[in-house]
């Protein structure tokens, strides 16, 4: 339940209720009487403030979501500064502060398209590593970059000379995008990501979910070591205003006349925002006294040109590269990066469902889910950021430390993103964060992610040596052999270099490996539905009412009575009325009840589940 100190910050008079706020709630704001419901949602919500339905205060959000943002803006700052090595970009350094601006615009039209109508979870999209490695072998393919122009040279019919080849080659990306991510938006809408869920259970979604963050630790580690000062500073502040001083309130201006102070927990709901203010501070400190040295990363001038070249307004808009430019061998070496990023959401999406107070996700939302991660990485090939999108782990461990699971601080927290897309300046004074702060942010927020993976093992017997031996061999699997690969390039070497591709890439995923490893392991050994802990893990869908209480949250932001009065909304597999390809015999009533015990779960046990 929250604490007595955030009530304060809900609507005056309406006490934050237990469950999310759905249709079922009687006119008098009561809840259902049956106490095994109301004791299975509480437990779902724990220990949040705010669950996936429940919005604070409209000041509250916009912070709130800003943290969402300066949480997610490390990777969607560094990954698209990879890239443009390989683009050819180091003559032309206003388009690197538009290419930047367009990643945000286009991350914050993925987010709120997906927690508006995919999953509806509130989990952030942005920037995948996933296909960093098919783009970058994309453009090596496509020849080397021209040295760099000498300042004699750097004439303007030049760096024409060189924007223009450079939009050549994001052409060749946009391209391999556009038709790479069909398949995922496919594979989504039809289904067939869902028929997987059916072989997924706690023995697979640990593994999974812990190799996320486990796997980031070298990202970590770069980040952090430009300067391990800053990134220390913001792991011990993180650290200390999320779990020592989380209780201190402080006494703010009420906006009612009959509220006039508000005691708002600040270090429990903002503490990445007050570590990165603190660190930040201290950075600027530093640089100005010249104690951290020229041309270190932990510098706040390091990127200073960025926010000295970017124009005050730029509005990205599709196609402003070019036109997109398709190869069969790029699009097959892009679906590569689309697979494994399928692989990584699903994880992302059973974690950021697990701290935000949300019941696991069923078929359709997951179906929805990967649909709607196409259409936003198709987004990414209209506008031009090089690079599809994909949820990140990062935001998801947000949600765990600030206890704010809320769905609406995420959607705001998208329309930050547009905005600061497209205003430049904005936009480049926070790409002067010294990358080792965002480095120790990692430190933090990676490791609450893989706790969070690995804390579905409550469910599990891990005093039966079979679970102990599904759970090791692909979680060490999970780190050997990506490993192996990366220290080892060209290793798969058959006489089809697209294949080649596709292979590496996967093998080099660490959710890939160990996920796909601990489902085939757990599927196919033998051992009881309560000692894999699926009994356990699913007995919040044990009835009718139980499951349809759990699941509303899911449902679609509207349209939701028309949708269950509609038969044929059934047969959809991105419905919140999806009932299965295979029709069980006790059909749903045409109202959208769930007769004789069924649901519309895809975690449910009985042996007529639907597929």
């Amino acid at each position: 339940m929250a604490e007595s100190n955030v009530v304060s910050l809900k609507k005056r008079g309406a006490p934050p209720p237990a469950i999310p706020v759905t249709d079922d709630v009687n006119s008098n704001g009561a809840l259902p009487a049956d106490q095994a419901l109301e004791d299975s949602l509480n437990e779902l919500r724990g220990d949040l403030i705010y669950s996936i339905n429940e919005s604070p205060t409209w000041y509250a959000s916009i912070l709130l979501g800003f943290q969402h943002y300066l949480t997610m803006f490390g990777s969607t700052l560094g990954i698209p500064l990879l890239l443009t090595i390989d683009l050819c970009m180091a003559d032309t350094p206003v388009d690197i502060g538009k290419l930047i601006q367009t990643e945000f615009f286009v991350s914050g039209l993925a987010t709120f398209f997906q927690s508006t109508f995919g999953t509806r979870l509130p989990i952030v999209q942005g920037a995948s590593l996933a296909f960093l490695g098919p783009a970058q072998a994309i453009l090596r393919a496509d020849g080397p970059c021209p040295p760099a122009l000498s300042p004699e040279n750097r004439t303007d019919e030049a760096i024409a000379m060189r924007e223009e080849f450079w939009r050549e080659r994001m052409n060749l990306l946009q391209g391999a995008i556009l038709v790479a991510c069909l398949v995922e938006v496919i594979i989504g809408f039809t289904g067939l990501i869902g028929l997987l869920l059916r072989f997924i259970g706690p023995l697979t979604i640990a593994p999974t979910v812990a190799l996320i963050g486990l796997s980031l630790f070298n990202t970590a580690a770069f980040f952090s070591g430009g300067n391990w000062l800053l990134a220390g500073c913001v792991i011990v502040l993180i650290s200390l205003f999320s779990q020592y001083l989380n209780r201190i309130v402080i006494p703010i201006p009420g906006f009612s006349a009959d509220r006039r102070v508000i005691r708002f927990p600040i270090f429990k709901l903002l503490p990445v925002i007050l570590a990165i203010i603190f660190a930040w501070t201290l950075a600027a400190i530093l640089t100005v006294t010249d104690v951290i040295p020229e041309g270190s990363p932990g510098r706040t001038d390091a990127r200073a040109n960025i926010l000295r070249d970017s124009p005050w307004f730029y509005i990205p808009y599709p196609f402003q590269w070019g036109v997109p430019v398709v190869t069969v061998a790029g699009v097959l070496g892009m679906i590569a990066g689309v697979l494994a990023s399928t692989i990584e959401s699903i994880g992302d999406y059973y974690a950021c469902a697990r701290v935000s107070g949300a019941p696991p996700p069923p078929y359709h939302a997951v179906n929805r889910g990967i649909g709607m991660e196409g259409f936003g990485c198709i987004l990414a090939g209209l506008w031009g950021t090089g690079l599809g999108t994909t949820s990140y782990t990062q935001n998801i461990g947000v949600i765990n430390i600030t206890k704010v699971g809320s769905r609406r601080v995420v959607q705001l927290g998208a329309v930050i993103m547009i905005l600061l897309g497209s205003l430049g300046k904005f936009g480049a004074f926070f790409a002067t964060i010294p990358i080792p702060i965002v480095g120790g942010m990692f430190c933090v927020l990676f490791g609450l992610v893989t706790a969070v993976g690995l804390s579905t093992l409550q469910h599990v017997d891990l005093n039966s040596s079979r679970n102990l031996f599904v759970l090791g061999v692909p979680l060490f699997m999970g780190l050997v052999l990506p490993a192996y690969m990366t220290a080892n390039e060209g290793v798969i070497n058959t006489r089809s270099p697209e294949f080649n591709q596709i292979v590496t890439v996967l093998l080099s995923t660490n959710m890939f490996v160990g996920g796909v490893l601990a489902a085939i392991l757990d599927n196919t050994i033998p051992g009881t539905n309560e000692e894999r802990g699926l009994l356990s893990f699913r007995q919040s869908y044990s009835s009718p009412e139980l499951a349809e209480r759990h699941l509303r949250c899911y449902d679609l932001p509207f349209g939701m009575k028309w949708i269950r009065s509609v038969r044929f909304f059934e047969y959809l597999p991105f419905s919140p009325t999806f009932q299965g390809f295979l029709r069980r015999r006790n059909k749903p009533s045409r109202n959208g009840d769930i007769p004789n015990g069924q649901t519309n779960n895809a975690m449910d046990l009985n042996g007529d589940e639907a597929v």
